[in-house]
C-alpha cells in the first residue's frame, strides 16, 4: 500500500510544474552561465561590434571624400577638356587665316612671276621682231641692189650709198604703214 501511496503522490503532483529543489538549482546554473556570458562573451562581442561600426563609418567618410575628390577631379577634366577645345578651335581659325593669307600670298607670287614672263615675253618678241626687220632690211636691200643692178644693166657696187638708198626707202615704207593703221 505504502508503494501505492507514494505512486499515487507521484501522480497527483502536475508534470508542468517543476520541484523545488530542480527550481533552484536551474536558476543557480541559469545565473552561472549567465554571469559568464556577461563578463566574458559580451564585451568581445560589444568590441567586435563597435570595431564594425567604426569600419563602417570610417568606409563612409573615405567612401564619401572619394567621391568628393572623383568629382572635383571630374570638374578639372571638364575644364581642361573646356581649354583644350577652345584652343584647338582657336589654332584652327589661325591656321585658316594663315592658309588664306598664304593663297594670297602665292596668287599675289604668282601674278607677278606671270607679268615678269609677259614683260620678258613681250621684250624678247620685240628684240625679235628688231633682229627680223634688220635681216629683212638687209635681204630687201640686197635683192634691190641686184633688180636695180639688171635694170640698169650695171653693178651697184658702192655699199655706202647703196646702204642709205635701201634705208630710205625702208622708212618711207614704214611711214605708209604706221599711217595706214
Amino acid at each position: 500500500m505504502n508503494a501505492l501511496f507514494i505512486a499515487a503522490a507521484e501522480e497527483s503532483q502536475n508534470p508542468l510544474i517543476p520541484h523545488l529543489d530542480e527550481l533552484v538549482i536551474g536558476l543557480i546554473a541559469f545565473v552561472i552561465v549567465f554571469g559568464f556570458l556577461a563578463k566574458k562573451l559580451l564585451p568581445n562581442i560589444n568590441k567586435v561590434l563597435e570595431q564594425r561600426r567604426e569600419a563602417i563609418e570610417g568606409g563612409i567618410e573615405k567612401a564619401e571624400a572619394a567621391q568628393t575628390e572623383a568629382q572635383s577631379v571630374l570638374e578639372q577634366y571638364k575644364s581642361q577638356l573646356d581649354e583644350a577645345r577652345h584652343e584647338a578651335a582657336r589654332l584652327r581659325q589661325e591656321a585658316q587665316e594663315q592658309g588664306a593669307t598664304l593663297i594670297a600670298e602665292m596668287r599675289a607670287e604668282g601674278q607677278r612671276q606671270r607679268e615678269e614672263i609677259i614683260a620678258a615675253g613681250h621684250t624678247q618678241i620685240e628684240a625679235d621682231r628688231k633682229a627680223a626687220a634688220q635681216a629683212l632690211r638687209q635681204d630687201v636691200g640686197q635683192l634691190a641692189t641686184a633688180l636695180a643692178g639688171k635694170l640698169v644693166g650695171e653693178a651697184l657696187e658702192d655699199n655706202a650709198r647703196q646702204s642709205r638708198t635701201i634705208d630710205r626707202f625702208l622708212d618711207e615704207l614704214e611711214e605708209k604703214a604706221e599711217a595706214a593703221r
